[in-house]
């Protein structure tokens, strides 16, 4: 069977994942945005669809003033004795935190703080025993980064020891994303190291005890694109195992397609890729091609019946921040947003109903009416700092459509202002690799260059979303449509 990376496409980072009663169940960041933390199914780890988020209410995600890229970090999921638990950090306020169901489908509930420094928290469960474990800087060892370990009360957070750092990484700067597993005898530590940029890599240690003492594998990294120049695929790195239902090893790990070969920019994200992995049979493994991630994968591990199928848009709707209920009106005829004085500028909770942008190539359509002087359109939003906006607004001189360029320090560059004879307009965005094409009434009024929504213009850990925006205005949007053509070769 060959399938094609990524499996779950778009800003989609840090995946981790589980299984449960013949399904798989994954996990990924979420930053700034709300609800927090989406959840996905799958019964092929090929084929996923996000059944919801994890956290969904004010009191399990406060993100009041959380700056881009802030917020939520590097969730993992696990089972155990049929409850689900993820954990995760918050870095704009409260820190190490988890929570739980029994129903996957379901509510989770408060969350539970763990008193552990560090990012990137990951649970092992062993013997009606609890282990969390994090990364950090060892006191120990003039502040250098390792992993830390302490067991924990499940029911409390509480900690049963003191946390006690047991490994120090291969050499890579910021180890991180830390995950114990127990195989063939052994406890193996896989962690991310080498920055989550273009030095990205998988690497692993072992052990008798979970304790320690950890060794490294003489071969680390494991899975690293980071010497392939020119590649598609970048950045690769922040894994997690899983054993299939026919005891076969994959990962699950993020990494980014830079918008064309020999050009370092991406900016849908980083997403979510599905790697081979092999064990030598002396507990340690590799993945991939001779320890690289490819975009199309070769495998007799999945049956040769099993279908793709190809990205479609969803309707899981995210907005930045804390969002105001009552400026949001969903039906199946139209949204309504009531927008207020805050700005797509501002760190804060705009009126904002965004889908994350899955594919190079899409053509995203919207009805759009004024019912108030104000503006409202359609935003291709990175962060408060770089966004593109195509809008109608409205005052009393008479309403205009235009495209507003905002990079950094320049703000609000009109690229072309057009004269709308209605309060209602068809805005349209034809999104290229390298650019996007905005058109009102079919009339193309700019263009804009996608370098610079990307991480290494703009900075940070999202991608690009599109979002429906109102700001001191009533506006009603109609036939909101996003259509994919799938391209990475």
């Amino acid at each position: 069977m060959v399938y094609k990376n990524p499996v779950i496409s778009g800003y989609y980072p840090d995946p981790s994942i589980c299984k449960s009663n013949d399904s798989y169940y994954l996990v990924c960041s979420s930053f700034q945005c709300f609800p927090g933390v989406p959840l996905f199914e799958s019964k092929d780890l090929v084929n996923w669809k996000q059944i919801g988020n994890v956290l969904t209410r004010e009191s399990q995600l406060p993100l009041f003033k959380a700056r881009s890229s802030g917020g939520i970090y590097a969730p993992t999921i696990r089972e155990n004795n049929g409850r689900f638990y993820m954990v995760t950090t918050n870095v704009t306020g409260g820190g190490n935190f988890y929570v739980y169901t029994d129903d996957i489908y379901g509510e989770w509930s408060e969350p539970i703080f763990v008193d552990q420094s560090g990012i990137d928290p990951s649970l092992y469960f062993e013997d009606n025993r609890a282990y969390f474990v994090s990364n950090g800087n060892d006191p120990d060892k003039d502040c250098i980064p390792g992993i830390q370990l302490c067991e924990i009360d499940i029911k409390t957070g509480k900690k049963l020891t003191e946390s006690k750092y047991i490994w120090h990484g291969s050499g890579g700067r910021y180890v991180e994303a830390p995950h114990i597993y127990h195989i063939g005898g052994h406890y193996i530590l896989m962690c991310a190291e080498g920055g989550t940029e273009y030095g990205h890599m998988v690497t692993v240690a072992e052990s008798d005890d979970i304790w320690g003492e950890y060794k490294g594998y003489e071969h680390n990294p494991v899975l690293t694109n980071r010497n392939l120049g020119g590649y598609s695929l970048q950045a690769v790195g922040h894994g997690d195992l899983i054993e299939d239902y026919s005891g076969n090893y994959w990962m699950v790990h993020l990494g980014f397609r830079v918008n064309e070969e020999y050009q370092n920019y991406h900016h849908l994200g980083r997403e979510t890729f599905l790697t081979p992995v092999t064990f030598d049979g002396k507990g340690f493994f590799t993945a991939g091609e001779n320890g690289t991630a490819t975009l199309e994968v070769t495998t007799d591990r999945l049956p040769e019946s099993l279908f793709q199928k190809p990205v479609t848009a969803d309707k899981n709707y995210i907005c930045l921040r804390n969002p105001h209920k009552e400026n949001y009106i969903i039906t199946d005829e139209k949204i309504t947003l009531i927008g207020t004085d805050i700005t797509l500028d501002d760190v804060d909770s705009p009126t904002f109903l965004g889908l994350r942008q899955l594919e190079f190539n899409a053509v995203i359509t919207s009805n759009v009416k004024l019912n108030s002087d104000g503006a409202s359109g359609i935003t291709l939003y990175m962060d408060e700092n770089h966004h593109y906006d195509l809008e109608l607004e409205k005052t009393d001189k008479g309403i205009c459509g235009c495209v507003l360029i905002n990079i950094g320090d320049v703000k609000d560059y009109y690229k072309k202002c057009v004269e709308i004879s209605s309060d209602n307009a068809k805005l349209k965005i034809i999104a290229k690799p390298s650019e996007y094409l905005f058109y009102i009434n079919g009339e193309e009024i700019g263009t804009a260059q996608a370098r610079y929504l990307s991480s290494e213009v703009a900075g940070g850990f999202t991608g690009v979303i599109i979002g429906l925006f109102a700001e001191k205005t009533e506006a009603e949007f109609t036939e909101f449509d996003i259509t994919y053509e799938t391209n990475n070769s």
